[in-house]
């Protein structure tokens, strides 16, 4: 007897990663394509998120690219995008860093995508071609 396992993408979920949330805060080309493609969807990232919306606010602030009423604006828009955290595999996104020679950042999103067998939204075309790769289902923009 032979047994089949067969993987069905969770299509309902989408786990995002830092450059598809500042497209959308930042009002950039993407945002209506990324709202329309997530439109009634359970939204996913992993923890590291909030920390990189910061420094990535950070660094604006620091040349002088936004104001911090931008930022605070900006973190109001943040904090009402409805999403819900999912754990990371700490050693397994560490084996996707050695074996791709990525930052842990990336390598966290890429590994709760993969784990979870869920479509991934990153505007990031590094993070992307390791995902196709790593035969990560991509969620196109």
């Amino acid at each position: 007897m032979v047994c089949t396992i067969v993987l069905i993408m969770n299509t309902n979920k989408v786990l995002v990663d830092a450059s598809a949330v500042l497209a959308i805060i930042l009002n950039e080309p993407e945002k209506d394509q990324i709202i329309h493609n997530t439109k009634g969807k359970v939204i996913l990232s992993v923890g590291c998120l909030s920390w990189e919306i910061g420094n990535a606010f950070s660094a604006m602030l620091k040349q002088k690219k936004l104001s911090f009423s931008d930022v605070k604006n900006g973190l109001a828009i943040f904090s009402q995008i409805p999403w819900e955290m999912i754990k990371e595999n700490l050693i397994k996104a560490l084996d996707l860093c050695q074996k791709h020679n990525i930052h842990a950042y990336d390598s966290y999103y890429l590994e709760a995508a993969s784990r979870n067998n869920l479509v991934l939204l990153s505007l990031d075309e590094h993070m992307n071609s390791i995902a196709k790769i790593e035969n990560i289902k991509l969620l196109e923009v």
